[in-house]
């Protein structure tokens, strides 16, 4: 007999990740009812039930569920309610898909918007790559360039996560006590609140994205 290959999964307590890839037939757009129907469908698949099944548990007719799964039928809020407690999800999980404005920043090549940061005085070039409005604010990205005219004296210290990617060059980086040798393809991620910055320019031209994820509650100038 064959020995049993099926990987073990062990339950760490943790939340469960949130699922990011979409089904091709998702709705991408503000049609509420294919919204809503789309994500009944998927959620009562994801649930082993069948359309009777479905319709059993929650009250209705099975006509009814399926012209809610083929968005041919307006839910009432009662209807939604049941539908949501029968598939164990909050209500607004049923909404998913069916936003009609989601904000996207695209940025051509050299064409990011020069900004003024503490190290520019001293020969650091910054590129801001697009910035989201809201709650999406608190994420910045920034190409950065250092070359002959750079310094390597600036420190940094700020509120939240900071994700350094080299692309060109070679540089020491330091963030607290420690140093790293950065390399084009490598990665260095920080907190913020560390004393960081660059200790030596091993190789110029130097080009990093940095990407600083601020907490909720803070505001970038």
């Amino acid at each position: 007999m064959s020995a049993d290959t099926t990987p073990t999964v062990r339950d760490t307590g943790d939340p469960a990740p949130v699922q990011r890839e979409v089904v091709g037939d998702a709705p991408t757009g503000g049609d509420l009812e294919a919204a809503i129907a789309h994500q009944v469908r998927l959620l009562r698949r994801n649930a082993g039930m069948s359309v009777a099944d479905m319709a059993a548990k929650v009250g209705i007719s099975k006509a009814m569920l399926s012209k809610i799964e083929n968005a041919q039928t307006s839910c009432s809020l009662s209807t939604l309610a049941r539908l949501a407690a029968g598939l164990d999800v909050p209500v607004t999980s049923l909404f998913r898909g069916a936003d009609v404005d989601r904000e996207a920043i695209f940025t051509e090549a050299g064409k990011g918007a020069v900004i003024v940061g503490r190290g520019t005085r001293v020969g650091h070039h910054y590129e801001l790559l697009g910035g989201l409005r809201g709650q999406h604010k608190r994420l910045e990205p920034v190409l950065v360039t250092l070359t002959d005219d750079s310094e390597v004296f600036p420190r940094f210290q700020h509120p939240g996560t900071e994700m350094l990617y080299m692309l060109e060059g070679v540089m020491v980086y330091g963030h607290g006590k420690a140093e790293y040798t950065l390399r084009p393809g490598d990665c260095l991620l920080l907190d913020g609140e560390g004393i960081h910055g660059p200790h030596d320019l091993v190789r110029l031209p130097i080009r990093f994205l940095a990407v600083t994820a601020y907490p909720d509650n803070h505001e970038t100038e």
